[in-house]
């Protein structure tokens, strides 16, 4: 079982920006995906990012791609997701999971992960 808690979140202008982090404890990574998700009020659970911890493979979805970046520290066990050029319809309580054998592979889904933090939240004013 793998232990996650996210911090960094806030409120920040349009344009701005902020770092999340995802602190694991539990068990070793190196066979895992890392993603964060996101829901805005009022809707689904959103895929935003995912890495490979071994290899360092990433994927984004198409609405952060080129703002977000999504990277790891071994050392520290942690996930970050860098957020730059905030916009107001990123407002959202992010989340970080894991998936367990997911070394080969760059989920998206929401059902492919096993672990799941408790959220942080994140506000864009416009």
């Amino acid at each position: 079982q793998v232990q996650l808690v996210e911090s960094g979140g806030g409120l920040v202008q349009a344009g701005g920006s902020l770092r999340l982090s995802c602190a694991t404890s539990g068990r070793t990574l190196l066979n895992h995906a890392m993603g964060w998700f996101r829901q805005a009020p009022g809707k689904v659970l959103e895929f935003v990012a995912v890495i490979q911890w071994s290899g360092g493979g990433t994927y984004y979805a198409d609405s952060v791609k080129g703002r977000f970046t999504i990277s790891r520290d071994n050392a520290k066990n942690t996930v970050y997701l860098q957020m730059n050029s905030l916009k107001p319809e990123d407002t959202a309580v992010y989340y970080c999971a894991g998936k367990y054998n997911g070394r080969y592979s760059l989920p998206t889904h929401t059902n492919e992960y096993d672990y799941w933090g408790q959220g942080t939240q994140v506000t864009v004013s416009s």
